[in-house]
């Protein structure tokens, strides 16, 4: 049976900022939840940092029922130590979401900007012009910090590359 209705978490993973947002998929159209960020103290110790990601995850995914987390994977033309950081992130925001039975999908960043704007090396620019316009809101729905748009951007990925999925396979109906 088809599923044209579902819900996406999207997570931009990152130590200090995590972008973090709920989109609504119901056939063809788009109706963003949630969007924001978890800022964790740089001065706090690291455990406590990626305490703070997880329970937050899990505080979303409680009061929102994403059916789906859809994450962005490691750019790694960072350097060693980011990368590490980042890739803590993304572990404690994958458990999260394994511990609450949503299957998770990964994304490079350039699926994820091909996904917006047609373009693998768009800009931050292009591509926050591209999620007004289809998400069909102002410039005041989304948070200052970038990581939030990201995080939109990744669920709006996996909402394009599921339902092609499931058209392929014949399973979905919109």
């Amino acid at each position: 049976m088809a599923i044209n209705r579902f819900r996406v978490l999207g997570i931009d993973p990152g130590l200090e900022t995590t972008g973090i947002s709920v989109l609504e998929v119901q056939g063809n159209g788009f109706k963003p939840v949630f969007c924001g960020c978890i800022i964790t103290g740089k001065d706090k110790p690291i455990d406590l940092r990626l305490r703070t990601i997880y329970t937050s995850i899990e505080k979303i995914i409680k009061e929102h029922l994403p059916q789906y987390l859809a994450i962005e994977q490691i750019f790694f033309s960072i350097n060693a130590k980011s990368a590490i950081k980042v890739g803590q992130a993304r572990g404690v925001s994958i458990l999260a979401a394994s511990n609450n039975g949503l299957p998770v999908f990964e994304y490079t960043p350039l699926e994820v900007k091909q996904a917006i704007v047609g373009y693998g090396r768009a800009t931050k620019q292009q591509i926050k012009y591209m999620l007004k316009n289809i998400l069909n809101v102002a410039d005041e729905y989304f948070p200052k910090k970038d990581d939030a748009w990201d995080a939109m951007a990744v669920c709006i990925c996996h909402a394009n590359s599921y339902r092609f999925r499931q058209k392929v396979e014949g399973s979905y109906d919109s």
